[in-house]
């Protein structure tokens, strides 16, 4: 992996985590581009990437990550159980799903569903909630619920999360940092998990690359989160769904 490349994936890791378009599917067809094959090194580079993203999330709600939310991570930590639970359970059947058929298809599928949800969407009540920190236990855990549909790889977990926050009366702004706060757990678990896997790995990567790509990886993600919810106060997920649609399509064809 040359600077470049590592430059090149830290930006698509860093914009592509916290958006409703699945990272994922993204960094699979910028490796294939680039001619990377998935090594174990590769994936070792991978986990540096994501724990950056990961301290994006921290560094733009450090206030948050304080005892006194204790009430908010309780509800945070309850989304996080179904997701977790299952991964753990069906790990094997899950990487068994893993094929660019099938990443392009839920690209799409989740396109659609995006179109659908902005077309019928009715908040619950008077007012949608605003705040994060008024989601009730029941509106975590249904929102835990959807992101369980994030295993299938191409949907986004993001998407999935966002997705089922409008469905339970969330406004936009809230269900995409209700998303933010819950990939710090969900990630966290991937990222440790992956870490244990892949430790010896990062003995044979170059240690320049690895550096790089977390710094990029770092900047473009905390970035994004503020660009992106400065973009929900005047717009919709429209785009992101019709994105989807046409990102679905041209990886059926180039890969098929």
């Amino acid at each position: 992996m040359t600077i470049f490349d590592s430059i090149l994936l830290g930006i698509i890791e860093g914009f592509t985590e916290f958006l409703p378009i699945s990272s994922t599917g993204h960094l699979i067809v910028a490796s294939h581009f680039l001619g990377i094959d998935q090594t174990s090194v590769t994936k070792a580079y991978e986990v540096i990437i994501q724990f950056a993203a990961i301290l994006a999330v921290i560094f733009n709600y450090k206030d948050k990550f304080t005892l006194k939310k204790v009430d908010l991570w309780t509800k945070v930590f309850l989304a996080f159980l179904p997701i977790g639970a299952v991964g753990f359970i069906f790990s094997h059947q899950i990487k068994e799903l893993f094929s660019i058929n099938v990443v392009a298809t839920m690209f799409i599928v989740g396109g659609v569903v995006f179109l659908i949800v902005e077309k019928f969407f009715i908040p619950h009540g008077a007012k949608p909630v605003d705040n994060v920190e008024d989601v009730t236990i029941k509106q975590s855990l249904v929102i835990g619920f959807a992101q369980i549909f994030a295993l299938i790889p191409g949907t986004s977990r993001a998407g999935s999360t966002i997705i089922g926050a409008l469905l339970v009366g969330l406004s936009r702004k809230a269900s995409a940092e209700f998303s933010f706060l819950l990939a710090f757990p969900v990630m966290s678990a991937v990222t440790a998990y992956d870490l244990l896997k892949h430790y010896h790995e990062f003995s044979d990567a170059n240690v320049t690359t690895l550096i790089i790509g977390f710094l990029i990886s770092f900047i473009v993600a905390y970035l994004t989160i503020k660009l992106f919810l400065k973009f929900l106060d005047k717009f919709t997920f429209v785009s992101f769904g019709i994105y989807r649609i046409v990102f679905g399509i041209v990886l059926l064809v180039l890969f098929n």
